[in-house]
C-alpha cells in the first residue's frame, strides 16, 4: 500500500510540474542598465558579466532577438535589439539557449520519477506553435509546412490541414526575416543602407541621404503626407520617402522613376 501511495504522489507531482520545473533566474533585473545602449557596447557588457552569445534571429518588425547564456548561474536571457540599440532585456528559459532545463535537486527528482513521467508523456504530448497547441500529428504537419515555407518550395498541403498552412506561413515569414540584410540587388555594384532612417526626423533623414550619395530628384504631396524621390547613380538606387508630421513614415526602393536616371 505504501508503494501505491508513493506512486500516486509521484504521478501527481509529475503531472502538475511541481517537481521537475526549476525556478527561472532573474539576471534580466541586473541587466536593465544596458537597455538603450548601442548593441556593440551592450555586447561587451554582457561578455564582461560572464554571458556567452548563443544565437539570434530577426522578425518582420525589424527587431533582432538575441539569447545569452551564463554558465556560472545556469541562466538564459533574451536581449531584444532595434535599430542597433537594446530595446528590452528579459529572462528566458534555459531551453531558449539550447540548454537543459534543470540541475541540482530538480535533476535528481527527475531521475527518481523518470518511469512515471514517461507514462505521463505517452498519455499526452502536445506542442505550441504560433500561440496554438498541436498534438503530435499537428506538430508534424506544422513543421513540414514550416520547412517548405522556409526553403521557398511549393505549397503542398496534401493533408489539407490548418497546421501545415500555418507552418508554411511561419516559415515564409522567417525566410523574409533571415534575408532582411539582402537589398534585393544582383551584380557587382555596392548598394547603401537606408531602412535605418525609418522614423527619423525628415531634416535628419535628408542630410543622411545626401551624405550617402543620394540626390533629391522629385517630390509631391498627398493629403497629409509629403513624398520625395531620391536617386543614387553609383548604385542605381531609386528611393521614395514618405514624411508625415515631420518624420519618415516609410522609405523604400521603388527601383524606377522618370527622374531616377
Amino acid at each position: 500500500m505504501k508503494h501505491g501511495r508513493i506512486g500516486s504522489s509521484l504521478v501527481f507531482l509529475a503531472a502538475t510540474g511541481m517537481v521537475v520545473t526549476p525556478a527561472m533566474a532573474n539576471s534580466a533585473r541586473d541587466l536593465r542598465y544596458i537597455e538603450g545602449q548601442n548593441y556593440g557596447t551592450a555586447y561587451n557588457q554582457l561578455r564582461d558579466r560572464g554571458f556567452s552569445h548563443i544565437e539570434d534571429h530577426s522578425d518582420n518588425d525589424g527587431r533582432t532577438h538575441t539569447y545569452w547564456w551564463n554558465e556560472d548561474r545556469k541562466d538564459c536571457v533574451h536581449v531584444e535589439v532595434r535599430r542597433g540599440n537594446v530595446s528590452d532585456v528579459s529572462d528566458a528559459k534555459n531551453s531558449d539557449c539550447n540548454k537543459g532545463g534543470g540541475g541540482g535537486d530538480a535533476a535528481a527528482a527527475v531521475g527518481v520519477i523518470a518511469g512515471v513521467a514517461l507514462l505521463g508523456a505517452l498519455l499526452s504530448k502536445k506542442h505550441h506553435k504560433k500561440g496554438k497547441e498541436y498534438d503530435d500529428r499537428g506538430t508534424a504537419e506544422f513543421e513540414r509546412g514550416y520547412r517548405d515555407g522556409l526553403h521557398h518550395t511549393q505549397y503542398h498541403n496534401y493533408n489539407r490541414t490548418d497546421a501545415y498552412s500555418e507552418g508554411y506561413e511561419a516559415g515564409s515569414e522567417q525566410r523574409s526575416a533571415n534575408l532582411r540584410h539582402h537589398k534585393g540587388y544582383a551584380g557587382y555594384r555596392q548598394t547603401v543602407q537606408f531602412k535605418d532612417l525609418d522614423g527619423d526626423r525628415a531634416r535628419s533623414a535628408d542630410s543622411a541621404l545626401q551624405s550617402r550619395g543620394f540626390r533629391n530628384v522629385d517630390g509631391f504631396k498627398s493629403n497629409s503626407a509629403a513624398y520625395t524621390i531620391w536617386y543614387r547613380s553609383q548604385s542605381n538606387q531609386c528611393l521614395q520617402m514618405m514624411v508625415v508630421n515631420g518624420r519618415v513614415d516609410d522609405i523604400r526602393d521603388i527601383r524606377t522613376h522618370p527622374q531616377c536616371r
